[in-house]
């Protein structure tokens, strides 16, 4: 049986439309489900939206509209990004949906079963943009003497009965949960900021509120709605069958491989959520991983106020869904702060998509459609130049790109790609087979046979990252759906076979076209 793997985004909070940032960590979840699921694993992917808590209550207030149509509202957006930007999600979990109540419900009732809740009197600041509470040594001073949260966001003090987790039991199981599994938080750089959190000593947490009734109600405690990250937190079970723990689905996939999120929610997932559910007696998440930020031009933070928050579907439908894919996955080191412009877009899509790739695929196929009639053949013998080309776009194509994915290395892989997509257009210009067609036809017939091979191992493995344009060139070459993984590139056979069906190439058509920028952003 194919092994399980289960990857989630962070669950979207849509009191806004989605913006670059989501959509990119979207992504890169994306290509992480589409490669694994290319490396012979039985996949699951959950994305969702997390549509509980003030903020949402807030916003429907201030807008004049129920809760529950904002959400139902926003949640559709959020959707739309998903549709658009070809995410392979298996399933999208909505907060408000009944089964995740349950799920909710049913995590409650462990920790209260664990002995780790119980009712006090919370006062305290607190975050509504962040849905957070901080501790005063954590917060900052802001303009005008105003205190901050550490993330910049205004705090107001609280003071109301709530239910609270007795958190400061987990200092000691937390801490040898990072030292016994040190890839449990990934990068390096967020586990080292999660283990100085949680070495200065953990307060138990507030989680209820009773100023507001938006949220999943606490069993058997009227008035009292969960806090919105024990809710939140626990879609991720949702969505693979919680609360039934016995259920196929969660014996399959539960524990989660990883939770793709941002930095800015690390202690959520790090602290808390394991945490929860420790005392309620189920397995961890195998890793959280913690990208960081999306940056605006200039290297500013993207913000409402700041007026440069950018709408990922405009973006992908000017520069298209591939590329803009492709981009994020090889312009920025992923789990580093990383920033874009229409430019940089542009400029990366046409050197390495139109200009590298698409220009090898496309004079490779052109030429064997002009010079063969598009017939194939098995009838040639490769000289030391061709085994070395085919040796060294294996090695990337097999090796090198699918290691540095596993490790959610997106650029490096790609770098690797990249070098053997260089050699084959190297080879090209050495080989000039346009020259051969005149001097040397069967060297010419060698030298393309061998490009025909390399450009289909190319478009297997940049499938994960750019699956449409990639999909399309596949189908020009004729290689079924079932073979397109990286198991298949491991099987030399294939061009036998293909040769024996009788496929003829049909006149090619590219699939990486150039990128124009107007005048105006090109200034």
């Amino acid at each position: 049986m194919p092994e399980p793997f289960y990857i989630t985004t962070a669950i979207n909070y849509p009191n806004g439309r989605p913006h670059i940032g989501h959509a990119y960590e979207g992504i890169a979840t994306d290509v992480m489900a589409r490669f694994q699921r290319l490396m012979g694993r039985d996949v699951r992917f959950v994305t969702g939206t997390d549509e509980h808590g003030l903020k949402m209550d807030q916003t429907a207030r201030r807008e004049g509209r129920s809760t529950i149509d904002l959400a139902d509202e926003m949640s559709g957006y959020f959707r739309k990004m998903a549709e658009k930007l070809n995410l392979s999600c298996d399933d999208f979990v909505r907060t408000t949906e009944p089964r995740h109540h349950a799920a909710s419900i049913e995590i409650w009732r462990r920790m209260e079963a664990a002995g780790d809740l119980y009712l006090d009197r919370y006062e305290g600041w607190y975050s509504v943009r962040d849905e957070a509470f901080y501790d005063e040594s954590e917060l900052v001073e802001g303009e005008g003497g105003a205190m901050l949260s550490p993330q910049g966001t205004p705090v107001e003090w609280t003071a109301e009965e709530t239910w609270f987790f007795r958190l400061s039991n987990y200092q000691d199981k937390l801490l040898t949960l990072y030292r016994d599994n040190p890839d449990f938080i990934r990068p390096e750089s967020r586990r080292n900021e999660v283990l100085r959190f949680v070495e200065g000593g953990l307060k138990d947490l507030s989680v209820s509120r009773t100023s507001f009734d938006w949220g999943v109600p606490v069993p058997n405690s009227p008035g009292h709605v969960m806090y919105v990250w024990v809710d939140a937190l626990t879609t991720y079970m949702t969505g693979v069958g919680f609360p039934d723990v016995s259920g196929e689905m969660f014996s399959k996939y539960w524990p989660a491989d990883i939770h793709m999120i941002g930095k800015d929610i690390t202690r959520f997932h790090t602290v808390y959520w394991p945490a929860f559910l420790m005392s309620a007696g189920l397995p961890l998440p195998k890793q959280v991983f913690s990208h960081g930020f999306l940056l605006a031009r200039g290297g500013e933070k993207m913000s409402k106020s700041a007026g440069n928050v950018v709408d990922p579907m405009e973006l992908a439908e000017r520069f298209g869904v591939d590329n803009l894919r492709y981009f994020f996955m090889r312009e920025i080191a992923f789990g580093q702060d990383g920033s874009y412009s229409p430019e940089a877009i542009v400029n990366r899509a046409n050197a390495e998509l139109a200009n590298s790739f698409g220009n090898l695929a496309q004079r490779t196929l052109s030429m064997i459609y002009k010079n063969l009639g598009g017939k194939l053949t098995v009838d040639y013998s490769p000289a030391e130049a061709d085994i070395a080309l085919e040796s060294g776009v294996n090695d990337a194509c097999r090796n090198l790109l699918p290691r540095e994915f596993e490790r959610l290395n997106f650029s490096e892989g790609l770098m690797e790609w990249m070098r053997a997509v260089f050699a084959c257009n190297q080879y090209v210009d050495e080989q000039a087979p346009w020259a051969l067609r005149k001097t040397d036809p069967e060297r010419m017939v060698v030298v393309l046979m061998t490009l025909f091979r390399q450009v289909r191992a190319l478009a297997i493995a940049v499938l994960p990252v750019v699956p449409e344009s990639a999909g399309r060139l596949l189908d020009q070459l004729g290689v079924p759906a079932d073979e397109r993984n990286f198991a298949a590139l491991s099987d030399d056979s294939w061009f036998d076979r293909l040769v024996a069906a009788g496929f003829i190439l049909e006149q090619p058509q590219g699939v990486f076209p150039r990128l124009e920028l107007p005048e105006e952003e090109a200034a």
